[in-house]
């Protein structure tokens, strides 16, 4: 069940307001994209990192790298400008294994358990994602008023990693980029070129740090995960 992963790491993340690379804010001391490198990194089946950077950032990612001493294969290459084209630079670096995974990297609190589960689907049916089911009830709003509630019951809302053959993603990037076509995931490239998608039920603890309240919560997710761990 050896895989690969591509971490795209090269937006600036504004809605965190940072005034910097948001994947560089520290959490509990650590910068972000650390703790979701040692997700990986702590993980046997992980042959190797693919880090989507801005080149421009590359001598800071460098030092970062060196001061967490990752054991690991780590690869940085850079990225484009739409999450996308990264992604798409990022599997060009693939291959050396069947099965790749792509995850952000503001994302730090994924399970193993739930990678593990992705790449055994991803490996059946050739692309799978982690997702849950959405809670809160879900409004349509047209010129600012409620046009209608939205049945709920089907509403899954994704997350990553999102796993896959390797061949099928890169047929989909090469088929979007041949029709112009950009998606808000990698599933939905592969559902573009009418391939089929996979869903394994994550959790709601994994979260995308994208707002400085998310910051909070990721606090309170380390701090419990400190004390659980002296339990």
């Amino acid at each position: 069940m050896n895989y690969e992963v591509v971490i795209p790491a090269a937006g600036q993340g504004k809605r965190m307001n940072a005034g910097k690379n948001k994947l560089f804010i520290e959490a509990k001391g650590i910068p972000v994209i650390i703790h979701t490198l040692k997700v990986f990194e702590n993980h046997d089946a992980c042959k190797r990192i693919i880090l989507v950077i801005n080149e421009q950032e590359f001598g800071e990612f460098s030092t970062l790298l060196k001061t967490y001493h990752f054991t690991t294969p780590i690869e940085m290459v850079p990225g484009g400008r739409e999450r996308q084209q990264s992604v798409f630079a990022g599997i060009k670096a693939a291959g050396k294994e069947e099965t790749v995974l792509v995850h952000d990297g503001a994302r730090p609190f994924i399970k193993r358990e739930y990678i593990e589960q992705l790449v055994e689907k991803a490996k059946e049916t050739g692309a799978a994602i982690v997702a849950v089911p959405v809670k809160d009830t879900i409004k349509r709003v047209q010129d600012g008023e409620v046009a209608g509630t939205i049945e709920r019951s089907s509403l899954w809302a994704a997350q990553t990693p999102q796993a896959f053959r390797l061949s099928i993603l890169m047929n989909a990037h090469l088929e979007a980029e041949t029709k112009g076509f950009l998606g808000t995931d990698d599933a939905s490239l592969v559902e573009e070129a009418g391939g089929t998608v996979a869903i394994i039920q994550g959790d709601y603890q994994n979260i995308k740090l994208t707002t400085p309240d998310d910051l909070l919560v990721a606090e309170a997710i380390l701090e419990a995960e400190k004390r659980n761990e002296h339990v």
